[in-house]
């Protein structure tokens, strides 16, 4: 899916480590919600508190989920991070991502 019909979009956006990771929350009508976002070149770490499903749009990255080893992926990829967890992620090129957020 390219776009996203009837949602409602916060205008605040979520900025991470310092600035290299910024998002745009989206909120459909049937409660979920998703981020669109951009993570620059680097090394992040990330909490989650919901289940997660990341799409990369774009980019090449390195990915550490709990209790597996490090794993290079590159566009287009989908992959999921469970609740109350954290993964890390080497950023190799200008990432585009959607992530929805499973309750």
């Amino acid at each position: 899916m390219s776009k996203f019909e009837n949602v409602t979009a916060v205008k605040e956006a979520n900025i991470y480590h310092n600035g290299n990771v910024t998002s745009r929350t989206l909120e459909f009508s049937d409660g979920t919600t998703k981020s669109l976002g951009i993570m620059l070149p680097g090394e992040y770490t990330f909490g989650t508190n919901e289940a997660e499903i990341m799409e990369m749009l774009s980019g090449e990255l390195d990915i550490k989920l709990p209790g597996e080893d490090w794993k290079t992926l590159n566009t287009p990829e989908t992959f999921n991070v469970p609740a109350n967890s954290s993964f890390d992620l080497k950023i190799k090129t200008v990432t585009d991502y959607c992530c929805s957020y499973i309750k």
